[in-house]
């Protein structure tokens, strides 16, 4: 059953797996409305019960948030901002496993998302994978941090948020940004077979092992949520 979220994001229920798929025609920027519909798609697999398989476009995973929203009132950026962090958090404490395909370019909050799903798995190509705000004059903020602590290695930890290496997908997979990769052609198989695999195992347990492991990470995400996504902490992060 395909279901269109507004006009940027597609779910498609096969069975118990979820597909969602969004693309804005251009970068996939997470804009606003895009996390909104991204929300509303993963309400619905909750609802559902589904396991969840999220693609973007085929060049562009995602270039991050929507840069133009930064040049707005603060409100507006912090809601953006606040939006994307949940995203993550929930992508990453969701109750049944998230698979993410990696076709191109995830940069910023794009790669957020990808170190917050349960398995990665990009296609050979020529594109990068990168936390590049400081080249792009941005603070890292504290819960992009804290999602980037629990994936990376310890040096691509320090090597993405203090120099916005642009990790290849070779070099990603080595980081933690990416579990598996596969030739293009062979994608979509993968993505069924990965997810019917994570249908056979017993997802109570999954939730509750998830939940626990990673809690001090969640927990960590939460407190900067509220401490640092406000207006009145926006000029700290905000350049």
């Amino acid at each position: 059953m395909s279901k269109t979220i507004r006009n940027r994001v597609l779910y498609d229920l096969k069975g118990t797996i979820a597909y969602i798929t969004f693309d804005d025609g251009k970068v996939n920027a997470m804009s606003t409305e895009m996390l909104k519909q991204l929300h509303a798609a993963l309400d619905k697999a909750e609802a559902d019960g589904a396991l969840v398989v999220l693609s973007g476009r085929q060049s562009v995973f995602s270039a991050g948030f929507d840069l133009k929203t930064f040049s707005q009132n603060a409100e507006s950026v912090v809601e953006m901002m606040r939006l994307g962090a949940e995203l993550a958090e929930r992508i990453l404490s969701f109750p049944k496993p998230v698979v993410v395909a990696c076709t191109g370019h995830a940069l910023a909050m794009g790669a957020f998302l990808l170190m917050a799903a349960d398995v990665r798995i990009g296609v050979v190509g020529d594109y990068k994978i990168a936390m590049n705000e400081v080249a792009i004059g941005l603070t890292v903020p504290y819960f992009a941090l804290e999602i980037a602590r629990q994936r990376l290695t310890p040096a691509a930890f320090n090597r993405s948020v203090t120099t916005a290496y642009l990790y290849p997908p070779k070099e990603a997979v080595e980081a933690g940004y990416l579990d598996f990769l596969v030739p293009e052609e062979e994608l979509a198989e993968r993505l069924v077979s990965q997810a019917n695999s994570l249908a056979g195992i017993d997802l109570k347990a999954h939730k509750a092992t998830k939940l626990r492991a990673r809690n001090a990470s969640l927990l960590s995400i939460r407190a900067a949520i509220e401490s640092e996504l406000t207006l009145e902490r926006a000029e700290t992060w905000r350049t």
